[in-house]
């Protein structure tokens, strides 16, 4: 698909109201996408695994009215929220080509997540994807062609990229790639494309566990950290180790090695953050708790041969992943020795999942 193929050219304005809705998961990528180029286009290719529990549901309420102004409403777990509605215009306009009906209608915006907003579990990713699918679920109605399925996942994927890059990857599930590389011919910079290659059975209902270090906003954003990129002294090597590691790992998805798993998403976890203290002004994300939960993990590893690992975002909460098998174990261990490093206790249990999902209202 080409940007062109995107563009609305013909739908019906005739439909004075309506009302959609959505679920959409987080994500968490085992490759890391950072640093991008203009139009929110990556500098490197990433793959992540789709969440199941951790996800935004938003509604959006349309509504026809007369001026030619984007006009729209955010409530956040039913308050009003005037903080998102600058992030949500920017959106707006620059999917305003694909999606000429938004100035067309008033829209209201009412979204809420099941985990903690800003803290490192990727809520730009789920809210940007749910309100593209509930923008392409309008489309539909209105769009005077019908809309395939694969179209349609294409296009939501495309528009959430505009919102956020990441969000292009919680369409669908289970594994996502985004970012043209060598290693997969079908991928693309403009969209996510769910992963086609071998999975072995070791990769199946895989647990991720979310420690919770730090529910508070992060005190860097991460769309002010992809721009530290731009002159980084180490942005290249980076940038191929990224390619590098996608290769590698499409082979140990279809294997099953749990063990060069291991090397090749903690190396990538731990880059991610080595990018952000090296970086020109520099910061760091991780708290003191996050490394003492990377050393409980890793001491725990080589007492039991366990196949644990762990990987982080762009914050301080450490994503603990796990074969199903060993499910019971690894939570007994999260509540004997981790759960003292979460703020207050708190952690989600969550795994793979298969995508988003259109809640019917």
């Amino acid at each position: 698909m080409r940007v062109e193929d995107f563009i609305l050219k013909n739908y019906n304005s005739g439909i004075e109201s309506g009302s959609v809705k959505w679920e959409s998961p987080s994500n968490i990528a085992l490759v890391k996408y950072w640093g991008k180029k203009e139009n929110q286009i990556p500098e490197n290719p990433s793959i992540s695994f789709t969440l199941s529990n951790c996800k935004t549901i938003t509604e959006l309420t349309f509504t026809k009215k007369q001026n030619k102004e984007f006009s729209f409403d955010v409530y956040f777990e039913g308050d009003k929220n005037e903080a998102f509605k600058p992030k949500i215009q920017t959106f707006f306009e620059r999917i305003e080509a694909y999606i000429p009906f938004l100035r067309d209608y008033h829209f209201k915006i009412e979204t809420s997540n099941t985990f903690p907003h800003s803290s490192g579990i990727a809520s730009s990713a789920s809210g940007m994807s749910a309100l593209s699918l509930c923008l392409m679920s309008i489309e539909r109605l209105l769009s005077e062609e019908k809309v395939s399925n694969e179209v349609f996942n294409q296009k939501a994927s495309f528009l959430a990229r505009l919102g956020s890059g990441s969000a292009c990857r919680s369409i669908e599930g289970e594994l996502v790639i985004w970012g043209e590389n060598e290693s997969f011919p079908d991928s693309s910079d403009l969209y996510g494309v769910k992963y086609a290659g071998d999975i072995h059975p070791n990769f199946k209902n895989y647990q991720d566990t979310i420690l919770l270090v730090d529910k508070g906003e992060k005190q860097v954003s991460s769309t002010v950290g992809h721009k530290l990129m731009y002159g980084h002294p180490f942005a290249k090597q980076r940038f191929t180790q990224a390619h590098d590691n996608l290769g590698k790992l499409k082979t140990i998805l279809a294997s099953g090695n749990l063990d060069e798993f291991i090397k090749i998403v903690e190396s990538e976890a731990l880059t991610l953050h080595a990018m952000m203290m090296t970086s020109m002004p520099y910061f760091i994300l991780m708290k003191p708790n996050t490394l003492q939960i990377i050393n409980k993990i890793w001491a725990y590893r080589e007492k039991t041969n366990s196949k644990i690992c762990f990987t982080l975002d762009a914050g301080a909460n450490v994503h603990v992943l796990y074969p199903e098998v060993e499910k019971e174990n690894i939570l007994e261990f999260i509540n004997n020795e981790l759960v003292s490093y979460c703020e207050n206790g708190h952690y989600i249990c969550d795994q793979i999942g298969f995508g988003a999902n259109q809640i019917e209202i």
